[in-house]
């Protein structure tokens, strides 16, 4: 993200001494909105300002940041009434300490042409709204940026959290720096430095992380990166361990290289993932379906697609084959390279002792899963041995992770891999998978998109425990939906519609609409060969 700055300074040079300077802040807790605030505070005071500052707090990511409300003016010998909290088309600098943030405090009219300078970090604070969303529900922040230029009267934005991140401080520090490099209150900048060193906590990480910040908000020209150098498929480094794995791993690389073009990376990238999961032969396993999918595909116009169902097939079977279950779980918990992104991700070094706690909540069903498939399946049969496991695993459990026992009880999980095809959480993957990619050779015979979106319909099962439940019961009413009108011509589009309307929300309320809608223009025919068909 490059800075935006447009005249930022005012004609003449800074604002004038006197005069009322009102200043908004949004920050969501962690960001330290109050201690820029303050900060902002003793910096008017220490100038010979009179200042006061106020917080209206916001409920984290649902509904806003709070808002930390400043007000100054030169002292005058007698005491002012500030305002408590910001009013719109009143505020002339704004600070956000998130991208989404900016955009809110325009829609609300704190930022206005004629006057105000907004400061924001251009990096993202996910809200809540968007984390629940099944699919993507990330708000892009393309729209906010030429609005934000447009809006204010100064626009300045870079990844402030990366730079503080850099200088291992917090983003008010970088924030405040682009305050001062802003140019929008009255003050040199070595009374800014001197209000970080009052302080007294975290002094050197402070003035590092304003230094660059003040930097960049000056308007400092950045060279632009170079672009990264195409990587061929046959640069990958080569893989070491036992030589008869190195040889079998050399043949599923040979193969995939006879694939289709436009298919070879993402089967590559698949191949990986699988062999990871299991072992060489689940990949060759993958692979040998991959090579069914493409031979198919060529014979049904392929090439004029761009062999897009084979992409889709390498892409969503790799996946579908990679299924979340306990052994994979403990697995992924246990890895070494875990615990090193755990202390990169705190800041640690190697010498510190880390602490890691684990929350593991395993159903009746994950039990049963990890049981070989007969014994499994009589288990489930049995109301009265299901339900005794149930009370016994179904609970919540808060395990250290990083004390020997518990490592080692993961680690003996993990270690159950070896068996996972004789299971029957592996049976049941098994037999879903094979319907599901029969379905979509089935569309493949007369209607090349419609088996498109067939494979693609297979991102909606994801996640562990209920989460994988939600997401396989919203697969299955989809290809069931897309029952009724796979004899239309427009079948694929509404079969992507059915997709979409699946990922909007959990419960599945937009799914049911979309089902409903087709019901209403298919008539009764199709409600009874769907019932003939169940």
């Amino acid at each position: 993200m490059t800075t935006h700055i447009r005249d930022f300074v005012p004609e003449g040079g800074r604002p004038a001494p006197e005069g009322l300077i009102k200043l908004a802040v949004l920050a969501v807790g962690g960001q330290g909105g109050g201690v820029l605030s303050n900060w902002i505070v003793d910096l008017a005071e220490q100038n010979g300002y009179r200042a006061q500052t106020t917080s209206v707090p916001g409920v984290a990511q649902r509904t806003g940041a709070t808002i930390y409300y400043v007000e100054m003016m030169p002292d005058e010998g007698r005491e002012p009434v500030f305002a408590l909290m910001p009013s719109p088309g009143d505020v002339d600098i704004l600070i956000a300490a998130e991208i989404m943030e900016a955009g809110r405090a325009i829609t609300r009219g704190f930022v206005t042409s004629d006057r105000t300078t907004l400061i924001a970090s251009s990096h993202r604070m996910y809200a809540v709204s968007e984390k629940i969303v099944p699919g993507d529900g990330r708000a892009g922040t393309e729209a906010v940026l030429p609005v934000a230029a447009e809006m204010s009267r100064a626009f300045i934005c870079f990844d402030m959290e990366q730079v503080a991140a850099a200088a291992k401080s917090h983003i008010s520090a970088s924030l405040f720096g682009a305050l001062a490099g802003s140019g929008a209150l009255p003050f040199e900048r070595e009374a800014y430095e001197q209000t970080i060193r009052a302080s007294g906590r975290g002094v050197e990480a402070s003035l590092k992380a304003f230094a660059s910040a003040y930097d960049r908000a000056g308007g400092a020209v950045e060279p632009a990166p170079e672009p990264a150098p195409a990587i061929a498929l046959a640069a990958a480094p080569a893989p070491a361990g036992p030589s008869g794995l190195v040889e079998v791993w050399a043949g599923l690389t040979a193969r995939i290289a006879l694939l289709p073009a436009t298919a070879q990376d993402m089967v590559r990238r698949g191949v990986e993932k699988v062999v990871d999961f299991q072992d060489v032969d689940y990949g060759d396993e993958y692979l040998a379906a991959v090579e069914k999918a493409a031979a198919r595909d060529a014979d049904h116009g392929g090439a004029m697609h761009q062999f897009a169902f084979t992409v889709a097939l390498a892409k969503h079977l790799a996946n579908a084959m990679c299924y979340d279950d306990v052994i994979r779980v403990a697995d992924l918990k246990t890895r070494g390279s875990r615990f090193a992104r755990v202390r990169a991700d705190v800041g640690v070094g190697d010498d510190a002792v880390v602490k890691i706690t684990e929350f593991m909540h395993p159903r009746a069903e994950e039990i049963c899963g990890m049981m070989p498939a007969r014994l499994g399946r009589r288990v489930e049969a049995s109301p009265r041995v299901f339900g005794l496991i149930d009370r016994l695993f179904n609970r919540g459990r808060r395990v250290r992770t990083d004390a020997p026992l518990p490592f080692l009880m993961l680690y003996g999980l993990a270690g159950m891999r070896r068996f996972r095809r004789s299971l029957l959480r592996h049976e049941m993957e098994c037999d879903h998978r094979a319907r599901w990619l029969a379905r979509a050779y089935e569309a493949l015979d007369h209607d090349y998109a419609l088996a498109v979106e067939l494979i693609n319909c297979r991102r909606l099962v994801k996640g562990y425990s209920d989460t994988h439940a939600r997401g396989l019961s919203k697969f299955d009413r989809v290809l069931d939906a897309a029952r009724l009108v796979e004899d239309r011509v427009d079948a694929a589009d509404w079969v992507r519609r059915l997709r979409d309307a699946a990922l909007k929300d959990e419960k599945g309320t937009e799914l049911d609409g979309a089902v409903a809608t087709i019901r209403s223009f298919v008539g009764d025919d199709a409600d009874r060969t769907t019932s003939a068909q169940s």
